[in-house]
């Protein structure tokens, strides 16, 4: 059984339904992913990443003009609240957060402390899908782009699998030319990447759904291992947080950045599963804890809203 399959086998359940708009995305990152330039800024990027000998070693813009300038935005649009800022400490950790939307990222970095430097270990085709996303993140730096395949994608296999003959060309091509993200090559290059910079006196946000969530106040479960091994093979702490509001966007809505208090493991180069589980539900728990049991979506006009919800798609 090839990877895609298993993990469409896996994940089958979570398959989101096949509407115009899901399929268009998939046509859109397929081209993406076969587009020369953006895979050679990936392949260059991680390159740079894994060459870090020193925290000035990569291009990247000052944090405090990134902040500014995040912030400005951001705040233009939304009204932001910030919760328990003071929570975050000023060394290395790994921020480990809900994930609603692709404006996630950039709300955290407008809201983070500028010490330490803060990378993000984010989609590589959602990030550079668009050529004005391409140019700033060529000044900004702070990406770690991750080669992987999408839910529609998988979605639009199973659906070429079930008889769904106007998705078998689609299917074919996604299967020749996304990469899983299950490769065993990169997944030991961006291993050896996180390790290098939280080493290094940087620190790491991490997304540990591992897809965008649809729904206010629940996390998609099983959370992904990746975190918690990073933080114990690190010796770093895990700062959990909440994104609250982010799912549907309008001008003016409030958003809310909630921070808790640290989660502190002892370091383990070889961490045994056992070890991780636990520290996973560790983790999981303290998200569940900052998240709104009784989220209500505010009702009325929403200005912008159609905007707001895909301009970063």
């Amino acid at each position: 059984m090839s990877s895609k399959d298993q993990e469409i086998s896996t994940s089958s359940e979570i398959l989101s339904p096949l509407t115009a708009a899901a399929i268009q995305r998939v046509q859109e990152g397929v081209a993406a992913a076969s587009d020369r330039t953006t895979r050679q800024i990936i392949a260059d990027t991680l390159f740079q990443l894994e060459s870090i000998q020193s925290q000035n070693s990569l291009p990247r813009i000052d944090s405090r003009i990134r902040r500014v300038v995040l912030r400005s935005l951001i705040h233009w649009v939304f009204h932001i609240k910030v919760e328990n800022i003071e929570k975050v400490p000023q060394q290395p950790a790994i921020l480990a957060v809900n994930h609603l939307h692709h404006i996630d990222p950039l709300l955290l970095l407008a809201e983070l402390p500028t010490q330490p430097y803060y990378y993000i270990l984010g989609d590589a085709r959602t990030l550079y899908n668009k050529w004005w996303k391409r140019l700033i993140l060529s000044v900004a730096g702070g990406v770690i782009p991750l080669a992987r395949i999408w839910k529609e994608e998988l979605a639009v296999i199973q659906a070429a699998k079930a008889g769904r003959e106007d998705l078998i060309n689609l299917a074919q091509i996604i299967e020749t030319t996304v990469p899983t993200g299950g490769e065993i090559n990169i997944l030991r290059q961006i291993d050896r990447i996180v390790l290098r910079i939280l080493a290094h006196g940087d620190s790491l946000i991490i997304f540990p759904e591992g897809r965008l969530g649809q729904i206010e106040g629940k996390l998609h479960l099983p959370l992904k291992r990746g975190t918690v091994i990073y933080a114990l093979r690190a010796g770093v702490p895990i700062i959990p947080a909440a994104l609250i509001g982010t799912q549907d966007l309008y001008w003016g809505k409030e958003l809310i950045v909630r921070f808790g208090e640290p989660i502190h493991f002892p370091a383990n180069a070889r961490p045994k599963r056992q070890e991780v589980e636990a520290a996973l539900e560790t983790l999981q728990n303290a998200i569940l804890t900052l998240l709104p049991s009784d989220y209500q979506e505010p009702t009325g006009f929403k200005p912008l809203n159609h905007f707001l919800n895909h301009m970063l798609w």
